[in-house]
């Protein structure tokens, strides 16, 4: 009995420190993205700004598993919403930001960060090559769910509606792409060299 106890007190203390380093995962996941949201340049020809946020999506889709990247985005946009000053300085705040014209970007994050997680773990290629295609297909995606949002805002035309919101970020977003890609490679070899030093 006294070994059952205590093996029963084991798994207990495995899942309570599973379940909190999880939680504490999907808060620094949400201020991360905070804190790229703040690095952010207006644009004066368009009420997007360009800023850091996608990276923070992508990368925290490439490192954390699905239900993580989902989570940590989600509350990200609970913050925001309640007032809580993470979005970009450019904005209202609060929840008008998320009704304004980059509403469709930010309400795109948590699934996207979600299906870049499932891809990057499916994929059966190198794990460079995987992220690029991972991240690259989850920013096409924040780049879509923005046009369209912002096209049932101001009710543009489409050409009008891709040089405000797509075109001027392509090069930037190249960037961000290639970057989540090889940190989270650089992430994954460590882990692997760790895995195999504990062995």
């Amino acid at each position: 009995m006294a070994l059952i106890s205590a093996s029963s007190n084991a798994a207990g203390n495995t899942r309570g420190y599973a379940a909190a380093r999880w939680t504490a995962t999907v808060v620094a996941g949400s201020v991360l993205v905070a804190i790229c949201a703040h690095i952010s340049v207006p644009l004066f020809f368009t009420p997007v700004p360009m800023t850091l946020q996608p990276f923070a999506v992508l990368l925290l889709g490439l490192l954390m598993s699905p239900s993580a990247a989902f989570a940590a985005l989600a509350l990200y946009l609970v913050e925001g919403a309640s007032g809580l000053p993470v979005f970009t300085p450019q904005g209202p705040g609060g929840i008008l930001q998320l009704m304004g014209p980059t509403g469709g970007y930010l309400m795109s994050y948590p699934f996207v960060a979600a299906l870049v997680s499932v891809m990057y773990q499916r994929l059966r290629i190198g794990s460079f090559v995987k992220g690029l295609v991972a991240a690259g297909i989850g920013d096409l995606m924040i780049l879509a769910c923005g046009t369209g949002w912002l096209a049932i805002v101001t009710h543009q035309h489409i050409s009008n509606l891709l040089s405000l919101s797509v075109v001027p970020f392509l090069p930037g977003d190249a960037l961000k792409v290639c970057a989540a890609a090889a940190i989270a490679a650089g992430w994954l070899r460590v882990r692997r060299m760790e895995e195999t030093v504990s062995r």
